[in-house]
């Protein structure tokens, strides 16, 4: 049976066609934000089963699978790899209108090349299929991210990480680069002293600095930073709720701070978002020294289901879209980096589509007229990188800001698989431009259009990175 993920699926007018399969679609992908296993590609792993490279981590499919009745024991936990994919595929016909959707046919069709839908029916054969094909090595993490066009895999790692693997895939001389990102937000979670003190154990480690006060913090982290730049990071990357709304450590909570750590029985510390704050704002200039992107995912609500969570861990699929206000303590902090020239390039991510203009506005309070598009306001992102979010920011974007500048479409995923949301999300701008020129709301200039397009999906990126 062959589905309708065909050559113009999602196309609806002949400009977005032209757009698409003339521009878009053959640009090159750098994927400067994902969850990639930097491990998995250093070892160029072959996976065993489809479950266990389409399954396995995606906490969008656990949600769903859940919300149809499935037993955990099919969607985590102890059944076999065949058994998991056959739940799945029997949720699949349940999923119209979801993204996962469009997103699971065309993860089939590319690279597996079936047009089949996958549903209970299906199921066996496109198993089996699947599996066969992964033996080949043009299955294999590398094989996988040749096959998608993919130019750049910038990873998310803890501060603390030796970056050996990156290390193996650089020795390797891999044509495509694979660089690590900074990402901290463990540091910033002091109010549970147990989880801190562990890590200032684990920080002090790895940068060779005994942590007794904020300046040894500052200084740990900034050999952390030396350490990553050496290793080819140029970005660094935070996933909070909300940015602090305080910036500064009196003396007196500097000295508490010390006492907070040497004392077993000081049981918390009295202004953690102060601290929190004070760490974020010396990161950032740090950041702008050396001349790295900083970019900050706000506004998940996370591990909600704290069953699901004792019993599976972070990531267990309970987070949700937190119903924060964002928009006063980001000016703040971007204020007070810019104030002394020290604001880096920054990317914005939201979660909350009640915010989108928010943060599209926001950008443009802090671009500088030296840097094109300093200051970005990310892609959709999370519960928002669906077709209606996607226009949704774009929309956005284009009215608050100048959507020509725009750096384009990330994976933040776990899958190797997830590159089709790439284009996914070109086949979504083309089609959102093309129907404007056939109005006549955009000039109907396919050349001039075009370029852009490709800018936005390509080339924009290229220039921003330093990489």
């Amino acid at each position: 049976m062959n589905n309708f993920i065909y050559d113009h699926f999602l196309l609806q007018s002949g400009t977005a066609e032209k757009l698409y399969h003339d521009y878009a679609k053959g640009m090159p992908i750098i994927d400067y934000h994902n969850h990639l296993p930097p491990n998995e590609i250093a070892d160029n792993k072959k996976f065993n089963t489809i479950t266990e490279l389409w399954l396995k981590g995606d906490h969008y499919k656990w949600r769903a699978m859940r919300a149809l009745g499935i037993n955990e024991k099919f969607i985590t936990g102890s059944s076999s790899d065949e058994e998991k994919f056959m739940h799945w595929a029997a949720c699949m016909p349940q999923l119209v209108r979801n993204p996962l959707f469009h997103w699971s046919q065309m993860e089939l069709k590319n690279p597996f090349g079936i047009d089949d839908y996958l549903n209970e029916s299906s199921a066996p054969v496109i198993y089996n299929q699947c599996n066969e094909l992964l033996q080949q090595d043009a299955f294999s993490t590398r094989g996988l991210l040749k096959h998608y066009n993919v130019e750049m895999v910038g990873t998310t790692d803890d501060p603390c990480d030796d970056l050996s693997h990156h290390k193996k895939i650089s020795d390797d001389n891999f044509e495509i680069k694979v660089l690590p990102s900074f990402r901290p937000d463990k540091i910033f979670n002091i109010v549970d002293k147990v989880s801190f003190l562990e890590y200032l154990e684990k920080l002090e480690n790895a940068s060779g600095i005994k942590i007794k006060s904020i300046d040894n913090l500052i200084e740990a982290l900034t050999k952390r930073i030396d350490y990553f730049h050496d290793h080819g990071c140029r970005i660094a990357d935070h996933g909070l709720t909300q940015m602090p709304t305080q910036l500064n450590l009196s003396t007196k909570l500097e000295n508490e701070f010390i006492h907070f750590i040497e004392d077993v029985n000081a049981a918390s510390y009295s202004e953690p978002e102060a601290f929190a704050g004070t760490i974020l704002l010396a990161l950032g200039k740090l950041y702008h020294a050396n001349g790295w992107v900083q970019q900050f995912h706000l506004g998940p609500l996370r591990n909600n289901n704290s069953r699901l969570l004792n019993l599976l861990g972070a990531d267990a699929g309970v987070d949700s879209i937190g119903d924060l206000p964002q928009a006063n303590a980001l000016s703040k902090f971007l204020n007070a980096l810019d104030q002394n020239n020290e604001l880096a390039k920054t990317i914005l991510y939201n979660i909350n589509p009640a915010d989108n203009e928010v943060f599209a506005a926001m950008c443009g309070n802090f671009n500088d007229g030296i840097t094109k598009g300093k200051v970005q306001y990310g892609s959709g992102w999370w519960f928002l990188d669906q077709k209606d979010g996607i226009e949704k920011q774009l929309n956005a974007l284009s009215n608050m800001g100048v959507v020509s500048t725009f750096i384009g479409m990330i994976t933040d995923s776990r899958s190797f698989l997830s590159y089709s949301r790439h284009e996914y999300f070109r086949r979504v701008l083309c089609n959102l431009f093309g129907a404007e020129m056939e109005k006549g709301i955009l000039p109907n200039d396919e050349k001039w259009i075009g370029g852009i397009i490709q800018d936005i999906c390509y080339y924009n990126a290229k220039r921003y990175f330093s990489f």
